[in-house]
């Protein structure tokens, strides 16, 4: 069956298995979600993330990261721009998440970057989702 929106599917699959408390969660491979998933490792939101080639579409495993205190990291994650209703934000209308607390993925001109990363460049694009 074909997926509508593979984005909203990986954005789910980390926040059910964040609530689990995973270890790692298996996701069909893209170039959007590999770069999502770079972003969500540099800004410290999962320990890391491996490209799995089994010679038809791949598979990204991503390891999911929690606290001391076996705390999650990943408290909220939620798409944004829809397949049905694209959310396109110049720079300056770029919103901040959790008052700056979290991030917003944005693709842009420049590739797949965080909010601030796009405000900084002075570059809009779809908003793509925001995490907290």
């Amino acid at each position: 069956m074909s997926m509508s929106d593979p984005l909203a599917d990986m954005l789910t699959r980390i926040r059910n298995g964040v609530m689990a408390e995973y270890e790692s969660v298996d996701i069909p491979l893209s170039k959007i979600k590999v770069g999502v998933a770079r972003v969500l490792k540099q800004e410290g939101y999962i320990r890391d993330y491996h490209i799995i080639n089994d010679g038809v579409q791949g598979t990204l495993k991503i390891d999911l990261k929690y606290g001391p205190n076996n705390e999650r990291v990943i408290t909220g994650i939620r798409r944004v721009s829809k397949p049905g209703l694209r959310q396109y934000k110049k720079s300056s209308r770029i919103p901040k998440v959790m008052s700056g607390l979290g991030i917003g993925i944005l693709t842009t001109s420049r590739g797949i970057i965080t909010d601030r990363e796009a405000r900084r460049l002075n570059v809009g694009g779809e908003l793509l989702c925001e995490v907290w």
